[in-house]
């Protein structure tokens, strides 16, 4: 296919399809998916090798979120059943993290529901970081604690977090349709934040809330432009007691096409295949290490993840590896942008130097 051979071409060249490219791979034929798959994959590998990242989440806090985003089963109102708690303290949520690391992860995500960080909030992140960093060597940390106020990035960077993450998730015209709590731009500013503090970026969507191949396209566009260093994909996993709770339109051939879409837009970002793999792509998320070069191992926020040991095997059987934590995950000309975002903000130190 001529479109395929141009994507391929512009991708290895760091070089943005148009959007009516971008929307002609969601076109695609299910005839034609094997294709696709193999084209993005060869703009995968030209960044990543036959790598993939380790990612483990820690749910520092759970439920009782005071916003309204459709898709949560922490929202407010929400009637799911999920398992409520505050805080966890630092050496628990070290321990916790601790069992991520001793199953491969290269990454560990601290993530808190509610609408963003009050400055004491902040400080039991900040001693929670300090806690892993010390008991695992090599470990990345990204905090993702919703909306940041000014100097909360920079105390985050100060205590060692490598990275801050907050999804756009769908496009700015259909932002209010899921949410009326907050806006989209209040989303793009938190990243905005988390880049001047000298963080790694990680900013991502959320598939299969009815949107269309159009809204697709504008939020990885949207996010191509913020030019996050990780962008996570999420397919919608429908709760109970939520307003998506019947929102079940993803096949595991369109999961797929919306991957290589993001990887042909994002061609040298990490791009991490997160919630709902399981649940959506099944049998085929094999096929989706062509396109990602990053998951998350174990259990999501309130939903159960493959078993870390069938992951594994998944990686393995797939003819891929487990990066490891002496690897540098980003190609070179990515690394050397976070370290000038870093010296820019007066951050290229030691944690509490």
């Amino acid at each position: 296919m001529d479109l395929l051979n141009t994507l391929v071409d512009k991708g290895l060249r760091r070089e943005l399809p148009t959007r009516e490219e971008a929307l002609a791979v969601l076109a695609t034929s299910d005839d034609e998916l094997l294709d696709v798959v193999a084209a993005a994959g060869k703009v995968r590998r030209q960044w990543f090798g036959r790598r993939v990242k380790l990612n483990y989440l820690v749910n520092l806090k759970s439920g009782l979120c005071p916003e309204d985003c459709s898709y949560c089963s922490q929202r407010l109102g929400s009637k799911a059943e999920i398992l409520k708690y505050t805080w966890l303290k630092p050496d628990e949520a070290s321990q916790v993290a601790a069992a991520g690391v001793a199953g491969g992860a290269k990454r560990v995500c601290l993530v808190a529901s509610g609408r963003g960080p009050t400055d004491r909030d902040v400080d039991r992140v900040s001693q929670t970081i300090e806690a892993i960093k010390e008991q695992n060597d090599g470990v990345e940390v990204c905090a993702c604690l919703g909306l940041l106020s000014g100097g909360q990035a920079e105390r985050l960077r100060a205590a060692g977090a490598d990275a801050y993450n907050h999804n756009l998730n769908t496009s700015e015209v259909t932002y209010a349709d899921i949410c009326t709590t907050h806006d989209f731009s209040d989303r793009v500013e938190t990243v905005q934040q988390a880049q001047a503090a000298g963080l790694s970026a990680c900013s991502g969507l959320i598939a299969g809330m009815g949107e269309s191949d159009a809204d697709l396209v504008d939020v990885v566009f949207a996010l191509r432009d913020l030019d996050p260093d990780s962008v996570p994909v999420n397919f919608l996993i429908p709760m109970e007691g939520t307003p998506l709770a019947e929102q079940w339109s993803l096949t595991p051939q369109r999961c797929l096409r919306i991957l290589a879409m993001v990887r042909f837009v994002c061609p040298d970002a990490e791009v991490r295949l997160a919630g709902g793999r399981e649940v959506h792509l099944r049998s085929l998320q094999p096929l989706a290490l062509h396109l990602v070069n990053s998951i998350f191992l174990g259990d999501y926020l309130t939903s159960e993840g493959q078993a870390g040991r069938a992951d594994l095997d998944m990686i393995a059987d797939a003819g891929f590896e487990v990066e490891g934590t002496d690897t540098t995950t980003l190609p070179d000309h990515r690394t050397d942008l976070v370290s000038v975002r870093r010296r820019g903000a007066g951050t290229d130190l030691a944690p509490n130097a």
